[in-house]
Order: C-alpha cells, then structure tokens, then sequence
C-alpha cells in the first residue's frame, strides 16, 4: 500500500482533477487517450449510492507488476483500494478511515487478469457494500468502511494497464 500512497501524493502534486462524468462526448480519440492515462484520478459526479455503477474497462501491459483502483474522499479516507498483484495472483482490498488502514481482505475465487488481454471491472455500490465483477463475473463484494456513500466522490487507478473507456 506504501506505493499507493506515493501515486496518491504524485497526482495531488500535479492536481490531476479530470472527470470522467464529464468527458466531453465530441471530444478526438487523442484527447480521450490523455484524459483517461495512467496514473488517472478523476471525480465521481454526486459520489457514491446505492444504484450507482462504475465501469472500467481496459488492457494489461505486457510485463504487468501491479494496478490499484481505488474510490477516495477526495484526497482524504479511501473507501475502497483494490490492489491487483501479478507475481502472487491475489487482489488486496482495504479501506483508510481516518489515516488507520483496516483489515485487510485477500479471499478471491479465482484470477482474472491476465497479460496484453483486455478487461471490463464493474464496481456496484450497494447499501452495504460493494460488489465487484470481472468481465460479468463476480469476484469480491467489499464492505463498506465509509459513510456517507455521498462522500466517496474521487477514483484512482495506477499501474501496468492502459484504460480504454471509463463510466
């Protein structure tokens, strides 16, 4: 989690502020590119509630180590960080309430990304958690750790994939 915190630092230092609930519908394929590159942080119109849906769709690097989305207070508690880790196959959730990290949750029925391969993450939110699929697939429900759901208005996604369309 320590490298998420220096991505984190790294986009409030260049104030990336893009939002992908306000991307313009005629905009060229190359301003699209630049809006949605990595590492990307954008805002969340309204925030979070129960309903609202967030789909990330992309393609790994070839070599991939690692790629985090996250759903942020803005710069402040995180509400959800997935951590996708290659070498170990495993997805690391965990919430930041308050600068303390809480427990963090590793269980996952299988391994769904795989190299130079496309991929469509949906994250729900529900009224008590988040349920996560993977290419229709669910994968993880997470819990959630912050309330309002309203203030859960930022998402960030760092590492080794190139994102192609983001709801």
């Amino acid at each position: 989690m320590a490298d998420l915190s220096a991505v984190r630092q790294e986009l409030r230092n260049r104030n990336l502020s893009s939002s992908f609930g306000e991307l313009p519908c005629t905009s060229s394929q190359k301003e699209e590119q630049q809006k949605l590159a990595v590492p990307f942080c954008g805002g969340i119109r309204g925030g979070m509630r129960p309903g609202k849906k967030i789909t990330i769709m992309g393609v790994m690097n070839a070599d991939p180590d690692s790629f985090d989305i996250s759903l942020t207070c803005g710069c402040g508690d995180v509400a959800l960080d997935m951590c996708v880790q290659f070498e170990d196959r495993e997805i690391l959730r965990n919430a930041c309430v308050s600068d303390n990290w809480g427990e963090e949750e590793r269980s996952i029925p299988y391994f769904p990304f795989i190299a130079e391969q496309p991929f469509r993450v949906e994250i729900h939110c529900e009224h008590s958690r988040f349920r996560v699929l993977v290419d229709g697939h669910q994968l993880f429900d997470f819990y959630h750790r912050v309330t309002p759901l309203t203030a859960i208005d930022t998402i960030q996604i760092s590492g080794g994939l190139t994102i192609t369309k983001l709801n």
